[in-house]
């Protein structure tokens, strides 16, 4: 397993360009009381962080980084979940509303076991492990976050998918209601993301159902999301409602928004350009506010684990 040293990188020098122009973000940084914060009015308060249920895990070294975790605050405060919407504190600010029990997974398509499950008898079998990945943002953001859930492989397995599955699908729940965003027209709701059957499979790729050995936020992706440390942020998708398996590649939500910028694949490739920024360098979230960025690394540093996947593809064309 590769390993980075934790003083090669250190969280207290490096600080995105995302935290810098937002205004909340800065002032915490520059060290301003937070009473000065809460009476500006156009900024409001930060939410409070509520009590969570602690989780019974073993931690897994073999595929943790050896990098510092970042805070609590940094992981659940600065979020992509458009479904509550487009701003990074919006998930927090909103997604309280989100109901996560009952919760019901369907699996479906070329898989010999289908049906509708309950998120108790899709978790419960599977002793829980924290690995410590990280987070690679398209945006040129990255964090390091101690997920606790379990291998997405070990899951599938029990469906019993065919020779026929070359690939799996996942929706996030649809509920206006419940997920603000979802009235808009950013996406195409609900939101969709696969993978290839074998990156699937892979022992690096888990369903998150916990961090920092509580559990999951609502906007973290709570109940149950998944999680692909090689592959940009946006391949995570959470709440999960939906597994299936299929013959054909999958129409993913981003790639089908904006095809040339998120391709299917989405691996970390500083080489390949978003059209709008390079993704050669990156910036750690709560890092200091004029810390340089640092190099991106191929497969966000696990290119020893998941090379082997993609020697066949052009990873310039399959981005």
């Amino acid at each position: 397993m590769k390993r980075i040293k934790s003083t090669a990188i250190r969280p207290s020098e490096i600080t995105p360009r995302e935290v810098f122009v937002n205004r909340r973000a800065l002032l915490k940084a520059l060290g301003l009381s937070t009473a000065l914060v809460t009476t500006m009015g156009m900024l409001g308060a930060p939410p409070a962080r509520a009590a969570a249920a602690k989780m019974a895990f073993t931690r897994n070294p073999r595929y943790s980084t050896t990098e510092t975790p970042n805070s609590y605050e940094d992981v659940t405060t600065y979020n992509n979940y458009y479904e509550f919407g487009t701003s990074k504190d919006d998930p927090a600010a909103y997604a309280s509303s989100l109901r996560t029990s009952p919760w019901s997974v369907t699996v479906s398509g070329e898989a010999a076991v289908t049906g509708r499950f309950t998120l108790e008898s899709i978790l419960r079998p599977h002793p829980y492990e924290e690995r410590i990945y990280r987070l690679r943002c398209v945006e040129a953001w990255s964090m390091v976050v101690p997920w606790v859930g379990i291998p997405l492989g070990d899951v599938l397995k029990r469906f019993q998918p065919t020779s026929r599955a070359k690939y799996v699908a996942f929706k996030t729940l649809f509920n206006p209601e419940q997920m603000p965003g979802q009235r808009s027209s950013v996406l195409d709701w609900p939101y969709a993301e696969g993978l290839r059957i074998d990156e699937a499979m892979h022992p690096l790729t888990i369903l998150a159902v916990g961090l920092y050995g509580e559990v999951l936020p609502n906007q973290n992706g709570a109940p149950m999301r998944l999680v692909v440390p090689w592959k940009y942020g946006f391949k995570s998708i959470k709440s999960i409602v939906e597994i299936h398996f299929s013959e054909r590649q999958p129409v993913t939500s981003w790639s089908a928004a904006y095809p040339e910028a998120y391709g299917f694949f989405a691996n970390v490739n500083p080489a390949v350009d978003h059209p709008n920024w390079s993704q050669a360098r990156e910036r750690r979230i709560g890092s200091g506010v004029f810390a340089e960025k640092i190099p991106t690394q191929p497969f966000n540093g696990y290119a020893n684990e998941v090379a082997d996947l993609y020697r066949s593809l052009d990873l310039r064309r399959h981005y």
